[in-house]
């Protein structure tokens, strides 16, 4: 009782005697603590908390994030119900189409030496293939001869798998890469195909708007404009390098799983050598927007041709 009191009286007093007992632990002693606080068996505790303990706050956090998880499911599964697989719900971010080019190996410059056959066979292998989905065997097997001038619109459910338009790559003549396997690279010839990104589209959208290439020197300022006898010839394939409407409408990698993309293959027959040459290629027709300064790629294409000898 006296010890008692005089711990009451003097409560520093018993807080420095409590840090000198702790000051007094071994390393044993704090190891044979924290071992009693891991498993005690006397009390047959682990970690403070006894079995029942333990059991019933698992039980306790596994209903609550199963409930959580629940939750999480069924907001997904209603939110899925209103998207359809087969149709996109927003078609207005990218109205007009964007236009990529092939062969596509170090970004947007296609340089290499006629002399050199090292510094162009990569771009023909890449052209050979990209080109391959497009042998006329592989496209008479999968796909189906259409209508030319006309949209091959195709009714029935939205799931029922699409049949697609044969397109041949001997459509591309000098550039089909089949009479010239070197695709003009070895003569300093080179060919280039153009691609539009595919864009899922209603039937009622016009595609007739999408018309003719036209392909000039483009300028790397506004200052420094290329020079139009630095492009003295191109030739267009198939045709005048138009997109058939019977490519189109586009329903989807999910039911038009055959589909193959309309190219056009331009020829560049005669260019400047030992010079760049930035080139601009748009798309031109009705509601067609080629101009917008910030998207290189929005129904345009601009690239660099470089040709040594």
């Amino acid at each position: 009782e006296n010890k008692h009191e005089e711990k009451v009286q003097d409560p520093d007093r018993g807080e420095d005697e409590t840090k000198a007992e702790m000051g007094s632990k071994t390393w044993a002693d704090l190891a044979g603590e924290m071992k009693m606080f891991l498993w005690n068996p006397e009390e047959r505790t682990c970690l403070g908390r006894t079995a029942k303990s333990w059991g019933l706050i698992l039980l306790f956090y596994f209903i609550f994030y199963t409930c959580l998880a629940g939750m999480f499911a069924f907001c997904m599964y209603v939110m899925l119900l209103t998207l359809s697989p087969y149709t996109p719900t927003y078609r207005d971010r990218v109205s007009p189409p964007g236009v990529m080019i092939r062969p596509y190996l170090n970004g947007f410059t296609i340089a290499f030496n006629i002399s050199q056959p090292s510094t162009w066979q990569p771009y023909v292998d890449s052209m050979h293939h990209f080109l391959a989905a497009y042998d006329d065997k592989v496209q008479e097997e999968k796909n189906i001869e259409c209508v030319s001038g006309q949209y091959f619109i195709q009714g029935g459910n939205e799931s029922e798998e699409k049949k697609a338009c044969q397109f041949k790559r001997s459509l591309l003549q000098n550039c089909s890469g089949i009479e010239d396997p070197t695709f003009g690279y070895s003569k300093g010839q080179p060919c280039i195909v153009l691609k539009m990104n595919r864009v899922q589209r209603k039937p009622a959208v016009s595609i007739s708007s999408f018309s003719a290439f036209r392909c000039v020197p483009s300028f790397f300022s506004q200052s420094q404009k290329g020079n139009d006898s630095d492009l003295r010839s191109v030739d267009f394939y198939p045709g005048n390098g138009t997109f058939d409407l019977m490519y189109y409408p586009y329903y989807g990698k999910i039911t038009h799983v055959n589909y193959t993309s309309p190219l056009v293959a331009m020829h560049f027959t005669d260019v400047k050598k030992n010079y760049l040459v930035p080139i601009q290629c748009s798309l031109n027709g009705k509601g067609i927007i080629n101009d917008v300064n910030s998207d290189r790629f929005l129904g345009r294409i601009i690239f660099t041709l470089s040709i040594g000898k």
